[in-house]
C-alpha cells in the first residue's frame, strides 16, 4: 500500500508556523533535516564483513600554527577585549571594535549588534541589563512594552531619551534570554566600562541586577541595593551609582513601580538645579 500523499503546505501556514517559532523564542535550529521521533526506526540489518580496501596514502600532517589569542582561552578572551577595548578613543570606534570582536560567542546567536543610544554629552547614563527580543529583532536599547515603560518612567521627572544615554550591559542578547555565564560578563566587562568612561557622566543609573552586578562588582540583592548612591570610578574621575529595578521587572510586578518612583525622585533631585548636558 502506497502512503498518502500530502498536500504542501501553504504559505499562510508556513506563516503562521514561523510566528509561533517567534513567539516560542525558536531561534537555533537543532538538525539539518527534520526526524520523526514517533514512527519506530527499522531494526538494524545484521553487519557483513566488507571487503578490504586499499587505504589511501597519508598527507603530510601540517605544520603547527600559532592560535589566535582570541581561541586560545577565556582569559585570553578577555585580555584582548580589555586591550581592544582601550584603544577606543571615541564612542564610534568603541562601536566599531565591538562591532568586530570575534572573541564572544554571544554576537554568533545574537540577530542584532545593540550598542547605545542618546546623548554622549548627558550626564546621567543608564545601563540595563542584557538585550532581550525586542532589543535584538530591532536592534535599539529598551524597545519594545520595557522601552515604552521606560519612556514614561523618564517623562515623569522630566527626561526624554535625547537628554540621557543609554546602553545595554552586554552589546548581544543571551540565547533564550539566560544568564550570562562567567565568561560572557569578563569579555564584554571591557567595552561597558570603557562607554562609561568615554561618556563620563556626572550620575550612573543601573537598571536591573545583571547591570549593577557588573558594574559595582557585588553580589547584593537587587531589592536592598536600589536606592543607594555609591562612588563609582570612571577612569577620569569619581561620580555616583545607584541600582533601581528594570521596566521588563516592572512589566511583571506593578507593585514595585513604587520603588522605582523613589529612585527617580533621588535622580532629579541630584539633578535639580543643573541642565542636562555637561559644560
Amino acid at each position: 500500500m502506497m502512503a498518502p500523499e500530502f498536500p504542501a503546505p501553504s504559505r499562510e501556514a508556513l506563516a503562521a508556523l514561523l510566528d509561533w517559532y517567534v513567539a516560542n523564542e525558536v531561534d537555533v535550529a537543532i538538525d539539518e533535516a527534520p526526524v520523526n521521533r514517533l514512527v519506530p526506526r527499522p531494526p538494524e540489518e545484521a553487519a557483513q564483513p566488507a571487503e578490504p580496501r586499499a587505504l589511501p596514502p597519508m598527507a603530510e600532517p601540517p605544520s603547527p600554527q600559532p592560535m589566535i589569542a582570541t581561541a586560545m582561552s577565556p582569559e585570553a578572551d578577555a585580555l584582548a577585549a580589555r586591550d581592544a577595548a582601550a584603544r577606543a578613543g571615541t564612542l564610534a570606534e568603541l562601536r566599531d571594535i565591538v562591532a568586530n570582536f570575534e572573541g564572544c560567542a554571544l554576537r554568533t546567536t545574537a540577530k542584532s549588534l545593540v550598542f547605545a543610544e542618546g546623548n554622549p554629552s548627558a550626564r546621567v547614563m543608564l545601563v540595563g541589563d542584557p538585550p532581550g527580543r525586542d532589543e535584538d529583532l530591532q536592534g535599539e536599547v529598551f524597545a519594545g512594552p520595557a522601552g515604552q515603560l521606560l519612556d514614561r518612567m523618564l517623562a515623569a521627572i522630566g527626561l526624554r531619551r535625547a537628554d540621557v544615554y543609554m546602553a545595554p550591559i552586554v552589546p548581544w542578547r543571551p540565547p533564550g534570554n539566560r544568564a550570562l555565564t562567567p565568561q560572557e560578563s569578563a569579555v564584554c566587562r571591557p567595552f561597558i566600562e570603557r562607554q562609561v568612561t568615554l561618556v563620563d557622566p556626572d550620575f550612573l543609573i543601573c537598571l536591573g541586577a545583571t547591570a549593577a552586578r557588573e558594574l559595582l562588582q557585588t553580589s547584593e540583592a537587587i531589592l536592598r541595593l536600589r536606592g543607594q548612591w555609591r562612588p563609582y570610578v570612571t577612569g577620569q574621575r569619581e561620580i555616583q551609582a545607584m541600582a533601581t529595578l528594570p521596566p521588563s521587572l516592572l512589566l511583571l510586578q506593578p507593585l514595585q513601580k513604587r520603588l522605582v518612583w523613589r529612585d527617580l525622585l533621588a535622580l532629579k533631585a541630584a539633578l535639580s538645579g543643573n541642565s542636562m548636558t555637561k559644560t
